[in-house]
């Protein structure tokens, strides 16, 4: 859903929007006793305010089957009154969307459902992608990885996507050799969709890193990608930089930072430098909770100015 979210807002080109994750009903705050809840708040100047810089403000509400019936009056109010020129509001609910919400956003914009995956739905989708790629993956291995993941396409996709870089034919052997449990996504799979300015894509692959890995190792690693495409920028030639970056000139990886050289500008190196100083010190000094958003944000500025 978020992915679909990111994609909606670079349509409408809202930049950055702002996020606004409900809070559960019941639970404890600090607020004031007023209309919204202190963590719905930020939603007022999204569809209040318009941008400084003459483009949309945007606002993403997460898990709106939470919001509170003073919360949803308030916010239908002002869906009425907002400039749909100026602001665009995305709502994701793991539940029923709020009655009067949901007619608001049907009437003014689009309602999209995204049904739960059966295992049948799943055995089909394994058939599809592995005709989408041209790979062969035989019975048993669809077997073993409905086995593995259950409905989950989004962890079968990174497993096929391993074990087809060997390119040869997925065996059931294959994927219980190499899953036992969810799959530790390469990282230059996350990477790659960063660099090439697929926000949904990354945003995807995002959600999947951090279900087995630690943020610091995600910002090491872009830490890491940021310099080496600063210094192909600089560099006369091929040779030279895979000499000042220590890379090794015959890798896949070095040949195509070097092609993709011209992709980001000064300015989006520099910007993608200081955005990643900043994550890492939220990482390390805010709440476990600030973490997933700083990353998002991350990711998606990053997309932007890596890819211009």
């Amino acid at each position: 859903m978020q992915a679909r979210a990111a994609k909606i807002f670079e349509a409408e080109d809202v930049q950055d929007p702002h996020r606004v994750d409900v809070p559960p009903k019941g639970a404890s705050t600090d607020d004031d006793g007023g209309t919204l809840r202190d963590a719905v708040q930020m939603i007022v100047p999204a569809l209040q305010s318009g941008s400084l810089f003459g483009g949309r403000t945007g606002v993403l509400v997460v898990d709106a089957q939470q919001l509170l019936k003073a919360e949803i009056d308030a916010i239908v109010e002002m869906l009425n009154n907002a400039d749909p020129d100026q602001a665009v509001a995305v709502f994701l609910s793991s539940g029923t969307l709020p009655g009067a919400i949901k007619k608001k956003v049907a009437a003014s914009g689009k309602v999209e459902t995204v049904k739960a995956t059966t295992e049948r739905d799943a055995a089909t989708w394994i058939v599809s992608y592995a005709k989408e790629r041209q790979l062969k993956i035989d019975q048993d291995a669809r077997s073993e990885l409905l086995a593995t993941f259950g409905s989950n396409t989004a962890q079968m996709r990174n497993a096929i996507d391993q074990l087809a870089i060997s390119g040869s034919t997925i065996s059931a052997s294959d994927v219980r050799e190499n899953f036992t449990n969810r799959p530790d996504e390469p990282l230059w799979f996350l990477g790659d969709a960063i660099m090439a300015g697929n926000e949904g894509e990354a945003l995807r692959r995002l959600s999947d890193f951090l279900e087995h890995q630690h943020p610091l190792i995600l910002l090491s690693y872009l830490e890491g990608e940021v310099r080496k495409r600063s210094l192909a920028a600089v560099s006369p030639d091929y040779d030279m930089f895979a000499s000042i970056a220590k890379a090794n000139p015959n890798s896949y990886a070095t040949k195509k930072i070097w092609q993709n050289r011209t992709r980001a500008n000064g300015d989006g190196l520099s910007h993608s430098v200081n955005a990643i100083a900043r994550a890492d010190i939220t990482i390390k000094t805010m709440p476990e909770a600030t973490h997933r958003v700083t990353l998002e944000r991350l990711t998606v500025a990053m997309c932007r100015w890596m890819s211009r």
